[in-house]
């Protein structure tokens, strides 16, 4: 009952701590570089949009209200 215990305790273990991630990083994006560049592509757009949607967040894309110049926010002439 020991032995049995023990060896069922092991592979438990071992297959708890090796399940998911591999134990060597795997490459992030496809080896088939048209495939690669849509992948760049994408993660790239997001990047971009998650920047632009913090400046409107904290209303950066709106425009300053403390130049000399009058300004306004609107469109027309």
């Amino acid at each position: 009952m020991r032995k049995l215990r023990a060896t069922l305790t092991i592979m438990v273990a071992s297959l708890a701590l090796l399940e998911g991630c591999a134990p060597v990083p795997l490459p992030h994006y496809a080896a088939y570089k048209p495939r690669r560049v849509e992948e760049l592509l994408v993660d790239s757009e997001n990047l971009r949009q998650a920047g632009d949607e913090w400046e409107r967040f904290w209303f950066l894309d709106q425009p300053s209200h403390m130049t000399p110049f009058r300004t306004h926010g609107g469109t027309g002439p």
